[in-house]
């Protein structure tokens, strides 16, 4: 570690933000005295170009913060909001924890303990290490970490075989981008500095989006779909395409598998009927459609926000399929791009050592029905052990989540950077370092880059990072399998498969000195311009025997959102609502931060003018968005941006700094989406009335 000493001039250290963002920025670190005094975009690592997003720029402030928590606690009242704590050791801290773990196996057995855990921290080492090894080694339950991505994921990759697709890079040579469900200007910020490059070669920017975002605002065209719809228009794409003869049929027959099936579910989908599932103009799809078939290279860029709908995982599958059909994977800047993070030759397995597993499997509980489990899952779940994860704020239905956690007979261990609102239901609270603090390596889900995260400041007072706190307690529980010993550079050793081509002429010892290394994957290539498709066909799968082995409609199809227009809801609660993050906040990071709190001045729900006049709601005045599940408070914003009958609130607020305590999750619903397991956060129907 490089730090400075007190009056010595500053140093910089080379970080890495570790947030779960495509981005994946290489940071600049200035310390001083002990402290982190400045944080910039290093100019000397591509994909960051010495840029930054303003919650990041301001990382000190973060870093530094006063409600840092530096010492374990002990809740000494009550659960919940108000909660008080004091201080205990470490020992002590760790000493209850073996005591209770104990106790409950010997009572209850080992999978009544949950580790509950996502992104909070997204180094390979902070997200999956010496974590897994403790509560594998322990038997306790599976967490299937499905809140984000798992639907995107599985549709994505049943029909591409893996989170691969164009080189971001590439980008700047499209003609036409596609960016559908992404809003690349708050959530993508250099993929979208690419696209401007692309931009002013004469690219065409068209986006799809329910809502006209900032990035929708800065394209050429705008379709505004119904949220959920997304898959009713890739089909109808297809049918244009079809009956036009605008494919590649050369490109069709050498690399892709069953395209015959695929025209009979695409006749189903004519443009009328795809535009009115929709709620857009016929017109619009029959243009994209030529559009999208005559100009070349064609780029699509989507991202995770189709798949939190009932159809999610249907959704990515239906939009993966257009490249092939068109041959827009001929050229280094066409295709799709879901994710890069199928690229890296992570070896999981030797991180995470699921063979400390006792057998048979212990049972697996799904993050995004948390609030369920903890109320009816059999046998019950006795204790929790939260990290990188905020549950009593991004977890769906967060009512029943707020129920769950407030159980007396629940023991919960909460490790953050703050008093969260999950922290205010907590038995123990433990103190975590910040990625300034400690060392990691990093993939990316948005570039191609492998990274080295350097401690820039020794941790802060007693705070521990993950791999410390998970290392302490596996002695403290008697484990003796010498990978408890694993020093995090020993991790980091065992974070790739350093042998793979993929990481030609690179190991641990070559990227700790350099920072960063590109993956030896040639530039300006097309991934799969002569099929090679990492599917177990080895081509496009329009037809996929792995969705119709596990029971799934093995062709795309439209999958209705369950509660939208037609449900039996909509007379009740007809506006859908969706919750896209708040530009400030990232997930329910950052949210603690005075600067970004007064920028987002408070909760706020958008409304189209049409429906806000309805319901006799003026701009800045506060209203009750709500359903049969609970109901928020929040600040109308009325404009143009919305579609009419679609709602959108800012997320994700802590509950305890909402002006009533509660947030958007509030009325999302724990229903899970038709593959993967995931949260269908954008398929909700509300009400909004003045308070």
């Amino acid at each position: 570690m490089t730090t400075s000493a007190a009056g010595e001039s500053p140093t910089i250290v080379r970080g890495v933000c570790p947030h779960d963002c495509p981005d994946t920025c290489a940071l600049d670190l200035t310390v001083r005295d002990g402290r982190v005094i400045k944080v910039v975009g290093a100019a000397d690592h591509p994909p960051t170009d010495g840029v930054l997003c303003t919650k990041v720029a301001f990382y000190p402030e973060r870093l530094h913060h006063p409600d840092r928590l530096l010492f374990p606690l002990r809740r000494v009242g009550a659960k919940g909001p108000g909660a008080k704590f004091a201080r205990i050791s470490w020992d002590e801290a760790l000493a209850t924890i073996v005591e209770r773990f104990r106790r409950i196996i010997a009572e209850d057995g080992a999978e009544s303990i949950v580790p509950y855990s996502y992104a909070g921290n997204s180094g390979l080492l902070g997200y999956a290490s010496m974590d897994r090894r403790f509560f594998h080694r322990l038997g306790a339950a599976q967490l299937d970490r499905t809140i984000c991505a798992s639907a995107g994921a599985m549709g994505y990759a049943a029909t591409i075989g893996a989170m691969r697709g164009f080189d971001p890079e590439n980008i700047v040579d499209a003609r036409l981008i596609i960016l559908w469900g992404t809003n690349s200007v708050v959530s993508n910020l250099h993929f979208w500095r690419l696209v401007q490059q692309a931009k002013r070669r004469g690219a065409r920017l068209i986006a799809i989006d329910p809502l006209r975002t900032a990035t929708a605002e800065k394209c050429d065209q705008h379709l505004a779909l119904v949220p959920g719809t997304d898959s009713a228009l890739a089909l109808g794409l297809m049918h244009v395409l079809i009956r036009d003869g605008l494919l590649d049929r050369d490109y069709i027959d050498r690399y892709c598998v069953g395209f015959a099936a695929l025209a009979e579910r695409a006749a189903e989908y004519p443009v009328d009927r795809a535009a009115a599932l929709c709620g857009i103009d016929a017109g619009e799809i029959e243009a994209l459609a030529h559009a999208y078939a005559t100009t070349q290279p064609a780029a699509i860029r989507t991202n995770y926000g189709i798949n939190r709908t009932a159809g999610g995982g249907m959704a990515l599958r239906a939009i993966a399929c257009l490249p092939a059909l068109v041959g827009a994977w001929r050229h280094p800047a066409g295709g799709v791009l879901l994710s890069t993070s199928g690229n890296y030759p992570v070896a999981s397995a030797a991180l995470e050592r699921p063979d400390l597993m006792p057998l048979p499997r212990p049972r697996t509980i799904n993050m995004s029905t948390i609030g369920h489990d903890l109320m009816h899952a059999t046998p019950p779940i006795k204790a929790l052990f939260v990290y990188n994860s905020n549950p009593l704020a991004v977890a769906p239905q967060s009512a029943e989540v707020v129920r769950g956690f407030a159980r007396e007979d629940l023991f919960t261990v909460v490790h953050d950077l703050f008093q969260t609102d999950t922290a205010d239901y907590a038995d123990l609270v433990l103190p975590a370092t910040s990625h300034a603090e400690q060392l990691d390596i990093h993939k990316s889900y948005g570039h191609l880059y492998v990274q080295v995260n350097r401690p820039a400041l020794a941790p802060l007072a007693e705070a521990l990072p993950n791999t410390e706190l998970f290392r302490r307690l596996a002695r403290a529980m008697g484990f003796r399998e010498a990978c408890f010993a694993d020093s995090d550079e020993d991790l980091c050793r065992q974070a790739f498969d350093w042998q793979d081509e993929r990481l030609a002429g690179l190991s641990w010892e070559k990227l700790k000195a350099d920072g960063h290394a590109r993956l030896h994957l040639p530039r300006g290539a097309a991934p799969f311009a002569d099929g090679a498709f990492p599917t177990p066909s080895g081509k496009c799968e329009f037809f996929s025997e792995t969705l119709a082995r596990a029971g799934l409609d093995p062709l795309p199809t439209f999958i209705a959102p369950r509660e939208w227009r037609e449900s039996d809801l909509a007379s009740e609660f007809p506006l859908a609502l969706i919750t896209p993050p708040a530009r400030n906040f990232l997930n329910s990071t950052f949210a603690n931060s005075a600067r970004f709190l007064a920028q987002e001045k408070s909760p706020a729900v958008w409304l189209h003018p049409v429906d806000a006049a309805a319901r006799g709601i003026g701009e800045g005045e506060p209203v009750r968005v709500f359903n049969r599940r609970g109901e928020f408070h929040a600040r109308a914003v009325v404009s143009e941006r919305m579609r009419v009958g679609v709602a959108q609130a800012t997320s994700i607020w802590w509950r305890k700094l909402s002006p009533d305590g509660r947030n958007c999750n509030e009325v999302t619903s724990q229903a899970l989406t038709d593959m993967g397991g995931g949260a269908t956060f954008y398929d909700c129907l509300v009400e909004v009335s003045r308070i």
